[in-house]
């Protein structure tokens, strides 16, 4: 093993939460722990996620990097050798790079983007994607634009005085916020971000306002959800782990708000009174409290609102009953729906239920 893969199996597990986005990492392929399985990176499969420096100088209560006492780095030509080994080899697909901020966020961020830089000179065309830091120059946001397939910056909370709570030297709207709206800019449709959910004692009704501004402000292409977990040593290592679940919830609400067309306010039908998701599909929790929809004349975003419809399946439904009404559960199996995830929610226009068919 060269001394850069020694550095390496150091620096791919420094960070829990800057380096692997909740949903991303599916499994470890045996024999190469430092490269993981990620099916929704535009093609990409196995990512190498890598730190390019292994401390940090900021202050993020959750986050390990925090800890580090072995400076350990890699410059920009050493992961670029070392990453070109591996893809030459077939052992990755495409590299996810991130860094901790030992010192300057310029000189770092310029060293990102050589590593970019480096390995599209000598032929690398796949997945790229770099990770932009907080406080980063708009100019190194607009080269990393343009050497990366995708770049992203982490919100972690949801507002100023949530993240101050757990990560005071980061200013929420200039070295977040502004940053991410230059990304906006730079590599419209093409970038992400990413919340913490639990660390800061946020509520999922504050969730909402967060991602449904984001939406509606700078349109990321994906919001990433990462369940808390302590970790020994920091600030917050007897602060209650979030649940799992709630990152799965999350999943499925951010489905509802940037596929299907739920509206913010649907959205938080499904929200109890202290401002929180049960352990529940949103979409569930919302359709229970709907009267059935006639498959027959329901428009499409009434049939998205049915469990066991996505956009495909109502799109298949709004052709297929042009041609013969639905008349049973049968049709919908033709159609590619599941009967007994849309249950008591729809209707074949008598009033009956698909419920009520399936029991006869």
């Amino acid at each position: 093993m060269s001394v850069a893969e020694q550095k390496l199996s150091h620096l791919t597990a420094a960070s829990r939460f800057d380096l692997c986005c909740s949903g991303e990492c599916i499994r470890t392929l045996f024999g190469a722990s430092h490269i993981t399985y990620n099916p929704r990176a535009e093609g990409c499969e196995r990512m190498l996620k890598v730190l390019l420096h292994g401390a940090c100088s900021y202050d993020c209560a959750y986050c390990d990097v925090r800890l580090q006492r072995e400076r350990l780095s890699l410059s920009p030509d050493e992961l670029a050798g070392t990453f070109l080994g591996f893809w030459r080899e077939g052992l990755v697909d495409g590299l996810f790079l991130s860094s901790g901020i030992p010192r300057d966020v310029d000189l770092v961020m310029h060293e990102l983007v050589e590593t970019g830089e480096i390995l599209r000179r000598r032929g690398y065309d796949g997945y790229l994607h770099l990770k932009i830091l907080p406080g980063a120059a708009r100019a190194d946001i607009h080269d990393a634009a343009r050497v990366a397939n995708r770049i992203s910056i982490n919100l972690e909370a949801t507002s100023p005085d949530r993240l101050g709570g757990i990560a005071g030297v980061k200013d929420y709207r200039q070295d977040i916020l502004k940053r991410q709206a230059w990304m906006a800019e730079e590599k419209p449709g093409h970038h992400t971000t990413q919340l913490v959910l639990g660390a800061a004692g946020e509520t999922d009704a504050e969730v909402l306002s967060c991602v449904a501004d984001q939406y509606r402000r700078v349109r990321p292409s994906r919001i990433y959800f990462a369940a808390f977990r302590a970790l020994p040593g920091t600030p917050l290592a007897v602060h209650p782990d979030t649940p799992a679940w709630r990152a799965r919830r999350w999943y499925q609400a951010d489905y509802l708000l940037r596929d299907y067309g739920v509206t913010p306010d649907t959205l938080r039908v499904a929200l109890d009174e202290e401002g929180f998701f049960a352990n529940r599909d949103p979409k569930e929790v919302i359709a229970a409290g709907n009267a059935p929809v006639n498959v027959n004349t329901a428009p499409r975003r009434a049939l998205l609102m049915v469990p066991g419809i996505g956009p495909k399946g109502a799109d298949r439904i709004l052709v297929q009953r042009r041609v013969r009404p639905f008349t049973g559960p049968a049709d919908l199996a033709r159609a590619g729906i599941r009967g007994k995830a849309a249950g008591r929610h729809l209707t074949f226009g008598g009033g009956e239920t698909v419920q009520t068919r399936l029991v006869l």
